[in-house]
């Protein structure tokens, strides 16, 4: 079942999901009215993901591709316990950028990612 992620915790959450990557391969699918479902990376080394308050906007960073996701408005992810093996991030427009991992991300615990 899927979580939304208050966006107060959007920066720390994903300084914690870049830390643990480590080049983990993601998919990163578009999808919209406009344009139907479009895969925009398969399955690439994926290096890190922001948030830039400021600007309003998310980067993805993945080998040779970077995604950025202009005016976020939700953001959803999907996994059990400390794993993470999805996330869904909704732009103004609707639009769903859906970033599938491979194999699920092992998150730290809590307390370890606060003590850093």
């Amino acid at each position: 079942m899927a979580k939304k992620l208050e966006k107060s915790q959007w920066s720390v959450y994903f300084d914690l999901i870049s830390r643990a990557l480590g080049g983990k391969r993601a998919e990163i699918e578009v999808a919209s009215l406009e344009l139907g479902d479009q895969i925009e990376a398969h399955w690439l080394p994926f290096f890190g993901i922001s948030y830039d308050p400021k600007d309003d906007v998310i980067s993805l960073v993945l080998e040779g591709h970077d995604h950025l996701i202009h005016k976020p408005r939700e953001i959803y992810i999907e996994g059990e316990g400390l794993e993470l093996s999805s996330l869904e991030v909704i732009d103004a427009e609707g639009d769903r950028h859906i970033v599938l991992l491979r194999d699920p991300l092992m998150l730290p615990a809590p307390s370890a990612a606060k003590a850093r």
